[in-house]
């Protein structure tokens, strides 16, 4: 889901000026809600401007009138507030991961109202089989959610190119030229969802989107290096409250920076890559595991808990290749925070002690402290959270498509 850029600056039509001031009207009640004078007064638009625009975002179904307004201290009865409708357009997330599927909605507030996960092993499975899952699982949780989704954005564990609908490669899955957008709607369309198969549809990668929602919902720093896992090993870079995506779109391939360049050859071809030792395959081989079944990351957190020396020796070394590979992007980066999150979020304790020692004794960029280094309050839930987000935020900094601007 490529972030929201904001409603375009310079010359305009009338036609154009009335959709940026409908973005601009949205964009303050969906900062909490407001009386049309209060919305005049912030945007300092006038106060039959602000009527008139939020009477069409009414019409279309994205505002309501929420009863009086909480009172502001002036003078007089106070106005009537407008907020988000909880019943208008949302969002659909959906996630294709290596052991699992996912799909979420979330309502025009971003509050959560339907959450669906699969376990299922999707490596060696084709594409289509895969997606025929997807849009089933998609088609319940939208039935469950009661909503009108408004766009699908779907997290993928690979290279998505900058047109956001066709996965380029997906190592960990072993697809590659996937166009996963007309896929999906073949998949929709087979599960008698045609509504759903008629949204706008768009692809990006999962870190890059666990990192969007850490933006959008984490309540952190603007300036982040945010690191995940699941079957491979990813990073989204956030500078300035941007995603930085580079020049094709692929920025962040974290689990691919070599920490042993001697190391194993790694499924991209190259040797000593992080994933060869904080990846699920490589964690699960080091702790004694390899070949389990399931939710890996689950099961390390359980024997580590217990007490499991193996596990914990295993993700402690883990946790040394992760800082060695981190403090490499801090140097470079300088971000001021470094974010673990996926399943990384739910092994911290036992990953911790060790990258802040590989951190502490690695980078030059003073000062640097390990308060630096912060735990994903959303954890694994993050690339579906951020991708469902993104399609209400989109319709906030836009809404004249849906509003008839």
């Amino acid at each position: 889901m490529r972030e929201p850029d904001g409603v375009r600056t310079g010359p305009a039509s009338q036609q154009g000026m009335r959709r940026a001031n409908l973005a601009l009207v949205l964009g303050v009640i969906a900062r909490a809600p407001r009386s049309r004078a209060e919305v005049a007064a912030e945007t300092g638009l006038t106060r039959a401007a602000v009527s008139s625009l939020a009477e069409e975002l009414i019409t279309g179904g994205l505002v309501v009138e929420e009863g009086p307004a909480t009172p502001s201290g002036k003078v007089g009865r106070p106005g009537t507030a407008l907020g988000l409708n909880p019943r208008g357009p949302g969002g659909l997330g959906a996630e294709i991961g290596v052991e699992h599927l996912g799909a979420c909605a979330v309502d025009l507030r971003g509050e959560v109202r339907a959450w669906r996960r699969q376990e299922i092993r999707n490596r060696g499975r084709t594409p289509a089989a895969v997606l025929a899952d997807l849009a089933e699982l998609l088609r319940r949780a939208v039935a469950e959610a009661g909503l009108r989704p408004a766009g699908l954005a779907l997290a993928v564990p690979g290279l998505v190119g900058s047109s956001g609908g066709v996965l380029q490669r997906a190592a960990n899955l072993d697809w590659r030229d996937v166009p996963l957008a007309a896929e999906l709607r073949l998949a929709l369309r087979a599960a008698g969802s045609e509504d759903l198969a008629e949204l706008p549809i768009e692809a990006d990668n999962e870190a890059n989107l666990g990192g969007l929602a850490e933006l959008w919902l984490g309540g952190g720093s603007d300036h982040f290096l945010h690191v995940s896992a699941e079957a491979g090993v990813g990073a989204a870079i956030v500078i300035g409250g941007r995603l930085l995506r580079g020049a094709r779109g692929y920025a962040g391939e974290l689990g691919h920076v070599p920490v042993r360049p001697d190391g194993p050859r790694c499924v991209c071809g190259a040797h000593g890559c992080l994933e060869q030792y904080a990846g699920e395959t490589a964690v699960l081989r080091a702790a004694g595991l390899e070949g389990i079944r399931g939710d890996w990351v689950a099961l390390l957190a359980e024997r580590a808990e217990a007490g499991d020396a193996e596990v914990r020796e295993a993700l402690a070394g883990a946790g040394a290749a992760l800082g060695i590979a981190v403090s490499g992007a801090v140097n470079l980066l300088d971000p001021a925070e470094v974010v673990l999150g996926g399943g990384y979020a739910q092994l911290a304790p036992w990953l911790l002690p060790a990258m802040r020692a590989e951190l502490a004794a690695r980078v030059t960029v003073r000062p640097w402290s390990d308060d630096r280094l912060t735990v994903s309050r959303l954890g694994r839930r993050g690339p579906l959270l951020g991708a469902a987000v993104g399609v209400v935020r989109a319709i906030v900094v836009d809404p004249g498509r849906l509003a008839g601007g």
